[in-house]
């Protein structure tokens, strides 16, 4: 038995850690290219300015529209801060990315229709809005650690044919890989373990319908399991076909999603103490209140 779990997780990590590995430097690359081809003060217009409002607005729009997981949405993040877009707008787009994203909506709408997905997005779009503007409000801007924005290349003039934009972004690419590697396979690791040892019996008894905090539970449980993208909907039809109520499921699927290990691990290279607890517990409350609203509408 232990010798099959151990097989499991060791093929679960090996895939995840491989997958991550692509899925990062490929995210990290074409962030590169884009820094390359579009100036620092194009990239910072386009996100509001100094607009803080509508440069939240627009990172949560740009989040939704974004199919990504949380661990290539972290690349996209360290671009726009490089870049110099409001703190504000660059939290908006780190929460709306995996809790917006078309996957977890089309999810909402295979289990719940299309009304509660709406209003799902709704509250979720202007939540994301409130509390990047909170946040930058509270100046939680001082808590991203100074190292975390990697500078690409130098104050010099630097050729721009295509050649070498091409070799600098794929030494930053490198670079930021290389500087958060370490975070990256602590998650894998960690997600591995709890996949191959932890059975789904266990999280199926917590978070089941005759729990009264299954929703809570299941969005604590949901933490620290990395959800892919293209697995969450099997998920969390197989888990409703378990016993466990629509809202658990989704709180289940939103904390995955939102704050898995292997993107906290990666945002503690980036994020001080105080900011990566601020946004755990964001995560969190969002999970909660949609699993709770989900149980309410389906009664």
């Amino acid at each position: 038995m232990f010798g099959n779990n151990l097989f499991v997780a060791a093929n679960f990590f090996i895939e995840i850690a491989v997958e991550l590995t692509v899925l990062f430097i490929g995210v990290t690359f074409l962030v590169g290219l884009i820094q390359e081809y579009l100036p620092d003060e194009t990239i910072k217009k386009a996100m509001g300015g100094r607009h803080k409002a509508r440069g939240s607005i627009l990172g949560a729009g740009f989040g939704a529209l974004t199919p990504f997981c949380s661990c290539s949405t972290i690349p996209l993040l360290l671009g726009m801060l490089k870049a110099g877009v409001p703190f504000a707008a660059a939290m908006t787009f780190l929460f709306s990315s995996p809790l917006l994203n078309p996957v977890v909506i089309s999810l909402f709408i295979i289990l719940m229709g299309w009304r509660t997905a709406a209003l799902y997005f709704a509250i979720t779009f202007v939540a994301t809005i409130v509390i990047g503007l909170l946040l930058d409000g509270l100046g939680f801007a001082s808590q991203v650690k100074p190292a975390a924005v990697i500078q690409k290349g130098c104050c010099c003039q630097q050729a721009t044919d295509t050649r070498s934009r091409i070799q600098r972004s794929a030494k930053f690419s490198l670079d930021l890989f290389r500087q958060l590697m370490p975070y990256l396979l602590l998650g894998a690791g960690i997600g591995a373990f709890i996949h191959g040892f932890v059975p789904t019996e266990i999280i199926t008894r917590l978070a089941g319908p005759k729990n009264s905090l299954a929703v809570p539970v299941a969005a604590i449980i949901g933490i620290p399991i990395y959800i892919r993208a293209e697995t969450m909907i099997p998920i969390g039809l197989a888990l409703i076909e378990k016993g466990m109520s629509v809202g658990a499921v989704l709180a289940l699927i939103i904390g995955g999603a939102g704050a898995s290990i292997p993107e906290l691990t990666l945002l503690s290279a980036i994020f001080k103490k105080k900011l990566l607890a601020s946004f755990v517990l964001t995560v969190f409350t969002i999970a909660v209140v949609a699993g709770y609203l989900a149980n309410l509408l389906t009664l």
